[in-house]
Order: C-alpha cells, then sequence, then structure tokens
C-alpha cells in the first residue's frame, strides 16, 4: 500500500483508494493554507497568526466554531477558557490551541480574531472503522491485536498510532526479530471515517553470531558456554534452539554463569559486564561478557543449630554430606537447606524456616557454614480446597489426597498428593498444591489449584509399519466419563494381516469405594506369517472372541493388587488348499505335516480358555507415560483350567528403574521374563500349544526380525545340481518359529537429551543394549523328503482335494497341480544362551503421528535366530 510519511502534507491514490498519511503534518481538508490563521498537531505548540498577535487588546463579543461535526460547539468550547466579555490576547489564544490540542479530538484547528468575534476553525478527527494487519506471518492477528490500543469506533490521534506502533515493534522483538518495522497508513472513508492499516515487515530473525567471553582463566569458553541458554548459531543449530537473541535470556545466562562458579568454588565471581551488539544488517547479535572469576574457596566448620526442641543438632549436623575441605559448592548449601526444610516438614513443621549463615575467611580461603532451623510450631491441616474444577467431581480430585482435614502435616504426603492428581492426566501438567496459611498459626490450608484440559480422545489414524504394512484405525476414548474419573472406550483397526475390536470401561474406585473394576469384549483376527526372501508367507489363522474382568485394590500405597478373569474362544486353521491332503483316497483331506509341519497341524482346532490371573503392581514412577525417575516391579501369575479345554499355568514378571544421570540424560534398566506349564496328556506332543507360547523379536527385541529368537524349524531344499541342501536364509522354502515356555529379556538405555529446537520437534534419540533368549519346548518331529513330492488335485465322488495319488480310486487321471522339491528340516535355536544387541533410536512426535526408528545389530546369536537391522514404525492422525 502506498501512503506519504509523517512530515509531509500530500494526499495519494492507491488500487482505487485516498489515502492520507499518517506520520506527517496535519491532515486539511478543503481549508485553503492562506486562510489558516493559527494551527498545531496532537497538542503541539503552534504559533499564532499575525492576526492572533496584534497588540490590539479587543474584548472578545462572540466565540463561533465551525467544522464541527460529532461534537457541539459548547463541548469544544468547554475545552477552552476564552469567554466572552474577556480581552482577546496572543497569550490567551495560544492557551486556548495548547487546550484543544490536548483533546486528541481534531486533526487541525485555528482561532483568529474578526474584530471581537473570535472563530474556531477546526476539523476533527476522523472515527476508526476497521483495523487492519498486513504483512503478519510469523505473528498472527489474535496474537498482535490484544496488545493494541486503538480499536474500531474509537477516535484516531496520531499519538496513539505510534504508541501501538512501538507496542507492535516490541512484540516482534520479544520474538527475536529486531529488524521488524511497521508503517501505519489510514484509508479515507464517508463521513469522516478511517481503516487504519499498520504494513508489517518482519524482517529476518535476529540470531546469536558470537559469544565472546573476556577474563575467564579457569574454565574455556566452551565451558561457559555450554552453561548458557543462549546459544552461538552455526552447525546443526536447529537442535539446539534457542539461538535467537533475547534480553531475558541475556540476564538469565548471566545468573547460570554465577550459579556455575558457585558451584565449582568461585565464592566471589561476578559478570563485571553484558553488552549484546547489534550488527549493521540488524540480522544477528554479538554478546560480551566481561568476568572476574576470584579466588577458590574450600568449605570449612559446617554445622546445623535447630532451635526446634524435636530435633537435635549435632545429629543433623552429622547426617549433612557436606565435608570440611571439599571444594565450595553453593548448590549443595541449597540441597541442604531444601533437605532440612523437607525433613521438618515430615514431621509436621509446615513453616519451619531454614537459612545458611556464611562466613568467608579470606586469609584461609574457606567458608564456614551454619543451618540454622527457625523455631515454628507443629501444624496441622485447617482444609482442604479445590478449585477451577468445573467438569471433574470434587470427590475424584479429593481421594487422590494423602491428607485430609485434622491430619498433621506433611510434606511428603503433600508430594504424594500432587504426584497421585498429575497422573490422572486430567489437569493442566507440572500441577503441584498449594499450602497457605490457615486462620491459627498451627494451620494450614492446602488447595489443589486444577485447570482442566480435554480428556476425550477421537482418533482416526492411517500408518505404515514393516510388520503390517499399511494398517487404519479409530478410537474413540472419554477417560473422565462424567466427571467420575471412569474410562469409556472402542476402537477398532484393520490391516492386510491382522483385525480387531475392542469395547472398555474402567472405573479406579467402583461406588466410591478404593476398588477398581474394568471390563473389556474385544475380537481379534490374526494371520502368523514368515517371509521366505521376501515373499511374505501365511502359516496359520487365529481368531478369538473374549471377554475379560479385572478388579483391583491397593495393598499398600505403592502396591496394587489386581484380579482378573479372561474367558476366550479360539479357533486356530490354515489354508486348505496349501496345507491340507488327501493321502488316503477317501476324498477327506487332513493336515498334512509335510507341508505345514507337525507342530502346526497339531495346533489346530477350536479351544476354549478360562484363566484365572492376579498381578501385583509396585511402582513409584514419576510419569507413567514418560518416566525419568522411579522404579516399578510386576508380578502376573495365570491359570488356565477353570473349565474350557486348555489347561496351563503361566507366569510373567518385569522390572525397570529410571533415574537421570549425567545433567538432562535418562539412564533405564528393564528386565522382564515368563513361564508357562501345561498340564494334561501329551501324546508325544508338547504341553503347550503353539498359539499360547511366548514369542520374542521385533519390536520388544530390536536386532531380530519378527518371532526371530528361540526355536524354529528351517525347511531347506535340496540342490540337485551341487548335491546339497540349500542353507541360504533368503532361499528358505519354510523358516517357522515354533516359541517357547521360557524367556527372557533386558534392556539398557541411555536417552539423550537435545536442545530446545529438537525439543520442540519432539525428537528423543537413545543409544539401548538388548539381551534375551526364548527357549524350551518340546523337540518336534521333523521331516525329510528324498525326492519331489507331486501334488494333484483329484475330483472324487463329487470332493474335490488335493493328494499325491496321480490317479483317483475309479483310476480317472489327476491333474498336477505342484511340485514339492526334496527338503530337510532342521530344528535350531531351543537354547537360553543369551542374544545381545546394541543399537541406536529415536523418537519423533511428528506432524504425521508418533515416528520411532531403530537401527541394531546383533552382537551374539544362535543358529537359526533371524536378524534385522532396521525397522521403523509410523503412523498420522487427521
Amino acid at each position: 500500500m502506498n501512503g506519504s510519511t509523517f512530515g509531509r502534507e500530500t494526499i495519494s491514490h492507491s488500487h482505487g483508494r485516498f489515502i492520507l498519511s499518517l506520520l506527517g503534518g496535519s491532515i486539511l481538508a478543503g481549508l485553503p493554507l492562506p486562510a489558516l490563521a493559527q494551527e498545531t498537531q496532537d497538542g503541539a505548540d503552534a504559533p499564532a497568526t499575525s492576526e492572533a498577535q496584534a497588540p490590539r487588546q479587543d474584548v472578545i463579543r462572540t466565540i463561533s466554531v465551525r467544522g464541527a461535526q460529532r461534537l457541539e460547539p459548547q463541548t469544544i468550547l468547554s475545552y477552552i477558557n476564552l469567554r466572552p466579555g474577556q480581552v482577546y490576547t496572543a497569550a490567551a489564544a495560544d492557551q486556548a490551541l495548547k487546550d484543544l490540542g490536548a483533546t486528541e479530538l481534531f486533526s487541525s484547528f485555528s482561532i483568529r480574531n474578526e474584530n471581537g468575534d473570535v472563530i474556531i476553525d477546526l476539523t476533527e478527527n476522523p472515527v476508526i472503522n476497521r483495523i487492519i494487519l498486513e504483512g503478519n506471518k510469523r505473528l498472527k492477528n489474535d496474537k498482535i491485536l490484544p496488545e493494541i490500543k486503538l480499536a474500531p469506533r474509537q477516535i484516531f490521534t496520531r499519538s496513539k498510532v505510534r504508541a501501538d506502533v512501538a507496542r507492535i515493534i516490541e512484540l516482534y522483538k520479544r520474538q527475536g526479530r529486531f529488524a521488524a518495522t511497521v508503517e501505519p497508513q489510514t484509508v479515507q472513508l464517508s463521513q469522516n471515517r478511517v481503516d487504519l492499516v499498520f504494513e508489517i515487515n518482519e524482517g529476518p530473525k535476529s540470531k546469536v553470531r558470537q559469544i565472546n567471553i573476556i577474563g575467564n582463566e579457569k574454565f574455556s569458553d566452551g565451558d561457559l558456554r555450554d552453561q548458557m541458554v543462549t546459544k552461538q548459531t552455526g552447525f546443526l543449530s536447529f537442535l539446539k534452539g534457542n539461538t535467537s537473541y533475547d534480553p531475558d535470556k541475556l540476564a538469565f545466562d548471566q545468573q547460570k554463569l554465577r550459579e556455575f562458579y558457585l558451584t565449582e568454588g568461585y565464592a566471589d565471581f561476578r559478570v563485571v559486564s553484558a553488552v549484546a551488539e547489534l550488527t549493521p544488517d540488524k540480522e544477528d547479535f554479538i554478546i560480551t561478557y566481561v568476568v572476574e572469576e576470584g579466588e577458590r574457596y574450600k568449605f570449612g566448620d559446617v554445622k546445623v543449630e535447630s532451635q526446634i526442641r524435636d530435633f537435635d543438632s549435632e545429629g543433623l549436623t552429622k547426617s549433612l554430606t557436606i565435608n570440611k575441605g571439599d571444594w565450595y559448592n553453593a548448590k549443595t548449601i541449597d540441597d541442604a537447606e531444601e533437605g532440612l526444610t523437607e525433613l521438618a516438614g515430615t514431621f509436621g513443621y509446615a513453616f519451619a524456616d531454614v537459612r545458611s549463615q556464611v562466613r568467608r575467611n579470606p586469609e584461609t580461603k574457606t567458608m564456614d557454614i551454619t543451618l540454622v532451623i527457625s523455631e515454628a510450631p507443629r501444624v496441622y491441616v485447617e482444609r482442604v480446597d479445590v478449585n477451577g474444577n468445573t467438569l471433574t467431581q470434587d470427590k475424584v480430585v479429593r481421594r487422590e489426597m494423602r491428607l485430609v482435614e485434622g491430619d498433621a502435616f506433611n510434606t511428603l504426603q503433600v508430594k504424594r498428593s500432587s504426584n497421585r492428581i498429575a497422573s490422572l492426566r486430567y489437569f493442566q501438567d507440572n500441577f503441584e498444591i498449594e499450602q497457605k496459611e490457615g486462620s491459627e498459626p498451627d494451620r494450614i490450608v492446602l488447595e489443589a489449584n486444577v485447570e482442566e484440559q480435554p480428556t476425550g480422545e477421537l482418533q482416526l489414524s492411517a500408518g505404515f509399519s514393516s510388520l503390517e504394512r499399511f494398517l487404519l484405525a479409530a478410537s474413540i476414548k472419554q477417560r473422565n466419563f462424567r466427571g467420575r474419573g471412569q474410562t469409556v472406550g472402542a476402537s477398532v483397526q484393520w490391516s492386510r494381516y491382522s483385525r480387531s475390536f475392542n469395547l472398555s470401561f474402567s472405573d479406579p474406585y467402583v461406588f466410591d469405594r478404593n476398588l477398581s473394576l474394568g471390563v473389556d469384549v474385544y475380537r481379534r483376527d490374526f494371520n502368523s506369517f514368515n517371509f521366505i526372501g521376501s515373499n511374505r508367507q501365511t502359516t496359520y489363522e487365529q481368531s478369538t472372541t473374549g471377554a475379560s474382568l479385572r478388579l483391583g485394590f491397593p495393598v499398600t500405597e505403592y502396591i496394587y493388587a489386581i484380579g482378573s478373569y479372561t474367558l476366550n474362544f479360539d479357533d486356530v486353521s490354515v489354508d486348505e488348499s496349501t496345507y491340507f491332503l488327501d493321502l488316503d483316497g477317501d476324498g477327506i483331506p487332513t493336515c498334512e505335516p509335510l507341508l505345514a509341519g507337525r507342530y502346526l497341524c497339531d495346533a489346530l482346532g477350536k479351544r476354549t480358555s478360562s484363566i484365572l490371573g492376579m498381578t501385583l503392581n509396585y511402582s513409584t514412577l514419576n510419569n507413567s507415560y514418560h518416566p525419568s525417575r522411579g522404579n516399578q516391579v510386576t508380578l502376573t501369575a495365570e491359570y488356565a483350567g477353570l473349565g474350557g479345554s486348555v489347561k496351563f499355568a503361566r507366569v510373567r514378571g518385569s522390572a525397570s528403574k529410571f533415574w537421570p544421570v549425567l545433567n538432562n540424560f535418562i539412564f533405564s534398566l528393564r528386565a522382564e521374563g515368563g513361564y508357562i506349564k501345561g498340564f494334561g496328556s501329551t501324546n508325544g506332543v508338547d504341553d503347550v500349544r503353539l498359539t499360547d507360547r511366548f514369542q520374542l523379536g521385533e519390536p520388544e527385541f530390536r536386532g531380530f526380525d519378527i518371532r526371530g529368537v528361540g526355536p524354529r524349524v528351517l525347511r531347506q531344499a535340496y540342490d540337485t545340481t551341487t548335491g546339497e541342501y540349500i542353507t541360504e536364509r533368503d532361499r528358505l522354502i519354510g523358516d517357522d518359529a515354533l516359541g517357547g515356555k521360557a524367556y527372557y529379556l533386558g534392556h539398557a538405555e541411555l536417552e539423550i537429551p537435545l536442545g530446545s529446537g529438537a525439543k520442540e520437534l519432539g525428537l528423543r534419540p537413545s543409544v539401548f543394549v538388548d539381551v534375551g533368549a526364548l527357549f524350551n519346548v518340546e523337540r518336534p518331529q521333523t521331516t525329510t523328503l528324498t525326492e519331489d513330492l507331486k501334488i494333484y488335485q483329484q475330483t472324487y465322488n463329487g470332493v474335490t482335494s488335493q493328494t499325491t495319488n496321480a490317479t483317483a480310486p475309479d483310476g480317472t487321471a489327476n491333474i498336477p497341480l505342484r511340485t514339492i522339491p526334496a527338503f530337510r528340516e532342521l530344528f535350531l535355536g531351543d537354547t537360553a544362551k543369551p542374544r545381545v544387541t546394541v543399537g541406536i533410536g529415536v523418537n519423533w512426535n511428528s506432524p504425521f503421528g508418533p515416528f520411532r526408528i531403530d537401527f541394531a545389530r546383533a552382537i551374539t546369536k544362535q543358529p537359526g535366530d533371524d536378524t534385522k537391522t532396521f525397522t521403523f514404525n509410523v503412523g498420522t492422525q487427521f
């Protein structure tokens, strides 16, 4: 948009609109310049014209106002002190002009005296019709408009426009865009109205090109830059983040430097100056710090003085981790203060004040520390308030509180209550219970000020998996149904090789008692498969229809017990056209071990599983979805045989530990294992069916293919050319995982922290080591076919089947279908010896949905194991 700038009195035309400049002098419409006796702009002083300055002593007879449209003349006259009967003077006229300018209601005004008749000519400031923002891409209208003080239907004034321009520029500076400019323009409309247009040139984001540090001798520039939030631009700076200049971060970085030196013993350290210089092109900043490191100190005498009689000062002193002679570290003092405060709170002294008294000894370069616990009353909970919940019922929050009215205050219980309420995931992140003084010195009020978050989830997703290929899923879930803390959900998933449907309901406090109830009803169709080279080959199909009922209760604060009952109806089948033969010629084909394997033929059929289970779960994790600290142990025992046709006992266990290490790295150790024992007659067959055994591989065991670990049967074709069996894995004619009755699996993983830029992208890389094994299965009967076997299609008595006979019983020639080459079967992998893999992986919360990629290599493996280096999984929401 074209327009003039302040200081020029012009009218320009652009795009069919007349635009009056905002950044210049008066906006005068229809007034010849020679006729103006005196004028001002926005209250600025303006010299009187020759008439106003004439040294006449005229008495004002009348005062008239010309040009008023919205304002009444009497209203305008009330702004000035000129009155009929007064003597007209230049000073009085000047003061009247100043008074009119101070109102900011007029774009131009003048006063002239014609023999006692005072005439005020003025033009009212226009009314703003609308405010338009142009050129803003990084900051949307909803971020800028609330900061603008002008609004539609307000009177337009240039001073307010200048103030709004400054506010918009300040918003861009906060975003690190110091080159941003704002040009205000007006579009003149009828009835003295204008559209106010802010033309914004956002400019590039100002980066920090360089950080210089002067005066540091003990630590390198790189060491000190690592302590700062602000980072220099450079290679991979998009992963570091925080490369934009921010004055607030500049002050914060100075504090970070001081904290770093104080932890290293330099108690006299100070930042002499911190200067940020904008480069001439306004694109980058160069920051220079001047520091004084000072002398390094050690701890001298350290003691605790308690004014609370319940605490023994000498005993508390011995419990401190600060030792005389250690290098001075301000953080250890803060930790000691926090620990003593928490200890006092545990005994009910909520308002105990712990302060450290430091005495510097320059001669010996030591610091004597005295931690003083001030006297305070024992405190009791007066009241528990829950505020901010509009949907969630009060009882949902209160039942997670570990303290109630009348209880002795305890900081550990307050912290536990905060964690339990936060774990509901109904409210804001970083929820904390606030503590306020009660009506008496020994009373305290606990406030749970919550901000409710959406708890309903409606998800439609599509994705691609290296296991399932293309998959579709839809689900709906409400985690806080009717504000009662109940969860209801329904989901459906479809892919080429699996389909499932599930309905679920759970209530953590059924009938307002400390009991949880859960119900699931489901249907799952699954096609088991293997890969022969790059070809995927379905081995068997399993359909499961069932329901599960769960009832849980707390054993202790950290241990939870869950009893369950599951009823499944399973049907295992194979493709009869592939695996069935009519060897007897009676027209009734049966599963042929030569084609399917004895282990698979034995698993076919329908069966009912009635399973009773019990789970004990111990957890101190700080977050159940992405933990960084705490432990979890789970034990599960199941028995199938309370009715049904399947009988077995199965036990599983898992343990995990998470803790932060090395400045925001998260290290975790996880282990799990299981064993299943079948009951009943085996008749030479394994007492646990193929579909009930454990399987191990991708994705649980990275570095191996799906079901790539453990007992399996490999079918190797005989090469008549070489006279040997073909052992290359991609040329096998059969590769069937049998599963195992026992397994173990362990993970050691280190999650690597990245800069804020990578965090905003949702990237979480890690390095890991996995170790495990799957074993213990009855050795199956293997087959060796010494010569090629021809398969025919036979039609006899109206029944079509497959057979190895060239002719039907009635002498009719059968139709050749295919030839099975000579082969041998090898049973491999049934060993408890560990398999070990190492690798790197990345979790990415991408715009397309969650994405996981892993590169892993097997360090140790056993014959028959199927390795896989690269795996990924991605989905999307729309």
